[in-house]
């Protein structure tokens, strides 16, 4: 005997079924994605595995603004074709430090500092050292982009060019591929002649980018990149920082903890509790993200103070 269905029983039916899969969503309902498996999923780069020279090192890092002493004794190695996040309250000495790596924090005045960042196995502070050098090797991109505004597109990528009195063989072939790994190209390769203001923010921080990277440094630092920008040319940018780890050292401050945990390898953890601030804490970036050694370490990651 067949039995038939009525549209009454299938409505009955389907009303239970969406009840069950209610409760079963309910039950294995999935947080928004941890800071540990953001950092865990990453694949990491092993320290050392790009033959770029012995990367940079800090060695017992001080620095001062005239009397405050605003750093203490930071020592960490920047292995070669890694990015290392810097992240920590506001205040804790992150930028300072970021800013003694290529001795741009001697251009505050007042501002002093003692110990080594080797690079290459040198000292950057050594008697006689030539600074303009050192600058062309670790290279800077800053919070607020700032690209020149008398200048075009092509030019800006060649301005560090022109100021290092540098030659290049072929200047559009050098616009092309720095704007390439800066993930700018397709976006303004007909637009070269414009100017560099008439671009997005996101647009002109990566022109920062590939400004920097026309006079191929060793190491780029990047003080809160992202802070400005838009959540589309965040990840952008993101994708910048993991195509270039490929080919030098990154090294960013960043207040954005998913930011850190997606982009970086390596992470430290700056704090300063009422004196200079202090490294607490470094590590891969996901050990520092699940696992922390240090208490302090583990209530900033998870939100508790900063």
């Amino acid at each position: 005997m067949t039995m038939s269905t009525t549209p009454e029983s299938l409505s009955a039916k389907q009303k239970e079924l969406e009840k069950k899969m209610t409760e079963e969503r309910s039950q294995s309902h999935t947080a928004p994605a941890s800071l540990a498996s953001v950092a865990q999923t990453k694949v990491s780069r092993p320290a050392g595995a790009k033959r770029l020279g012995t990367g940079l090192e800090a060695r017992g890092v001080h620095a001062w603004f005239g009397k405050n002493h605003v750093l203490s004794d930071i020592s960490v190695d920047f292995a070669s074709g890694t990015v290392t996040a810097l992240i920590g309250p506001s205040g804790c000495g992150k930028s300072t430090f970021i800013r003694t790596l290529n001795r741009m924090h001697e251009f505050i005045p007042t501002a002093a500092m003692a110990g080594e960042v080797l690079l290459d196995g040198k000292d950057i502070y050594a008697p006689g050292t030539d600074v303009t050098k050192i600058r062309l090797k670790v290279g800077m991109v800053f919070q607020k982009p700032n690209p020149f505004p008398s200048m075009t597109i092509g030019e800006n990528v060649l301005a560090g060019l022109r100021l290092a009195q540098l030659k290049s063989t072929n200047k559009d072939d050098l616009v092309e591929e720095c704007l390439i790994r800066a993930g700018l190209w397709n976006e303004v390769k007909d637009r070269l002649d414009e100017h560099g203001g008439a671009l997005s923010g996101g647009q002109q921080q990566r022109l920062c980018i590939a400004r920097s990277l026309a006079v191929s440094p060793h190491v780029l630092l990047m003080d809160e990149p992202c802070s400005a920008l838009d959540p589309g040319s965040t990840l952008r940018i993101e994708e910048t920082i993991s195509e270039l780890a490929e080919s030098m050292t990154i090294i960013i401050v960043t207040h954005n903890m998913q930011q850190a945990a997606r982009v970086s390898d390596y992470t430290a953890f700056f704090l300063s509790d009422g004196g200079p601030g202090e490294m607490v804490e470094y590590g891969k970036t996901s050990e520092i993200f699940s696992n922390p050694k240090d208490k302090r370490t583990e209530n900033y990651v998870t939100g508790r103070f900063g």
